[in-house]
């Protein structure tokens, strides 16, 4: 990135799936150190936009008085636009992107062969219920960078940390997944004991999908 990227002296930096905890501020504020370091310019402002669902408690993103940066909430899916065309020079997201918008609908029609009775997700469920997931997420996926894409301004950045598992491993025999399996044991325990209804567990569903890096270096290509 040039200096000339951001010529009009205010420097914009968006934490996409920011949640509350202090780890947002570690982040934006070594990013807006960073750039100091490296174009050692004095008269640059910066602001700074912490996004996450409109449920999140952005009121206490907003708490260090010690800040170096303008702040904003920009609450939403960052699935889709958050912002406006050419307006933000660096976007950082960690460990977000993995959540998916929605849970695939076909997970909760009993009438699809991707109906997901008594789980709660993909790693013991039939291939229909697989295939339900990555077809969410690559179409997550593609809305979230043709977003970012518009966003950005010409040069600009972005960071995004995936939580994966590697190129050619069952997602059943990765450690995360395997704790998932563990949760819908227990959910279908407290079903057999009364404790709760299986029709709420059929309806439950983890929005969320892990990756592959060749899986993502394909829907990014």
């Amino acid at each position: 990135m040039s200096s000339s990227s951001f010529s009009s002296k205010i420097f914009r930096v968006a934490d996409l799936g920011c949640s509350v905890g202090p780890n947002t501020y570690f982040a934006v504020q070594n990013i807006i150190n960073s750039v100091k370091l490296k174009y050692q310019e004095t008269d640059v402002e910066f602001q700074a936009f912490f996004n996450d669902q409109i449920s999140n408690d952005f009121n206490v993103l907003y708490l260090p008085s010690d800040r170096e940066y303008f702040v904003a909430g920009a609450p939403g899916p960052f699935q889709g636009r958050l912002f406006p065309k050419n307006s933000i020079h660096f976007v950082h997201s960690s460990y977000s992107i993995h959540w998916l918008s929605s849970v695939p609908e076909e997970l909760v029609d009993k009438d699809s062969s991707a109906y997901n009775k008594g789980k709660i997700y993909y790693t013991s469920a039939q291939e229909q219920v697989f295939e339900a997931y990555t077809a969410q997420f690559a179409k997550g996926i593609t809305s979230f960078l043709n977003a970012r894409a518009q966003e950005v301004v010409h040069g600009g950045f972005m960071a995004l940390l995936i939580p994966c598992f590697p190129d050619g491993t069952p997602h059943s025999q990765c450690n995360v997944e395997a704790m998932f399996d563990l949760l819908e044991d227990s959910l279908m325990d407290l079903v057999n004991m009364g404790l709760v209804s299986e029709a709420k567990v059929d309806f439950f569903n983890l929005p969320m999908y892990r990756t592959s890096p060749q899986e993502l270096k394909g829907l990014i290509t």
